[in-house]
């Protein structure tokens, strides 16, 4: 049991950054080949663990140079089993490798973590299908089934929580959160967003996060938006809905191309940090509980800290 995992300080509306795009920085920036975009490969060097440490330190840096809270995801969001089945990982060597991305962020809160720099460790799982894309569904049922397992080997480590991200789809979050609450595990719930401002499965974020809630009686912690620039949703935030303020998080790409543009693309559109900073300054007044800021992809350390010091001003 973990200091955090039954009062996750990033509650208290103080600010947590998060890190970036963690996939196209090591792609694109690094040079390094990640096989069915499966970052969670790299645990299985001494060398690739060392780069994803040096990665993670980067913004643990960030955070305490600023005085700042913030929030590791490991890098598990493809750890899960039909993506770790086409890379040749089955139930044992999951778990292994994502009890060692946990076991990674504790060494770098061990370095990093001070009074003024809580450091949260978030399990981190993706979708079953593609993040982009809802062809492929499953039943709520079907979906905690399947997510049980990653979030079972978690609750078994010193993670703090858990963070599903780009999911797409209502009844997927609805399975990850039952998943989460059988395990007696914190739960954030992130959706991917397309250029409309409504999930790839047609639902509006409204109606999701309702459903959600209404669901699992309220038991995530919290939602987030990633893997969606601002200029997509930020007209979906109007007003004072009670729904808007159970949103505390947000990731965005750096770039204002659709998913599909995004997937066709051969360089990496980075766009402008400083800008992005700025449209996370618009966002937050709209996002009165807003609390968790980082980046999805094209971002990095540069729009991260863009983002941090625009909303502290």
């Amino acid at each position: 049991m973990t200091r955090y995992r039954h009062r996750l300080p990033q509650l208290a509306d103080s600010l947590f950054l998060s890190d970036g795009g963690l996939e196209t920085t090591l792609i694109f920036h690094d040079g390094i080949e990640l096989p069915a975009f499966a970052s969670f490969t790299l645990l299985d060097s001494e060398e690739g663990t060392a780069h994803l440490r040096r990665y993670y330190a980067t913004y643990a840096d960030i955070a305490r140079r600023r005085q700042l809270g913030v929030v590791l995801e490991s890098a598990t969001w493809r750890a899960n089993a039909d993506w770790g089945a086409r890379l040749g990982y089955d139930a044992a060597a999951l778990a292994r490798i994502n009890r060692r991305a946990i076991d990674l962020l504790v060494e770098v809160r061990r370095e990093f973590e001070t009074g003024k720099t809580p450091v949260v460790i978030s399990g981190n799982l993706g979708p079953r299908g593609d993040g982009y894309r809802s062809e492929s569904r499953m039943t709520a049922s079907q979906a905690e089934r399947y997510h049980l397992a990653q979030i079972r080997t978690f609750a078994d480590t010193a993670a703090d929580m858990v963070g599903a991200f780009t999911l797409n789809y209502i009844e997927e979050a609805i399975g990850v959160v039952r998943a989460a609450r059988a395990m007696r595990m914190p739960v954030a719930i992130s959706f991917t967003l397309e250029t409309d401002g409504r999930l790839p499965s047609g639902d509006a974020l409204e109606t999701a996060i309702r459903r959600v809630d209404a669901e699992t009686d309220r038991y995530a912690e919290y939602f987030m938006i990633n893997c969606a620039h601002p200029a997509h949703f930020e007209h979906v935030l109007a007003g004072d809905a009670d729904w808007i303020d159970r949103i505390r998080g947000v990731r965005a790409n750096a770039s204002c191309k659709s998913h599909a543009e995004l997937d066709a693309a051969t360089e990496l559109d980075i766009g402008s940090p400083e800008e992005l900073g700025q449209q996370y300054r618009r966002l937050k007044r709209r996002l009165g509980r807003l609390s968790v800021v980082g980046g999805c992809c094209g971002t990095d350390h540069r729009h991260v800290e863009s983002v941090c010091l625009a909303l502290a001003s």
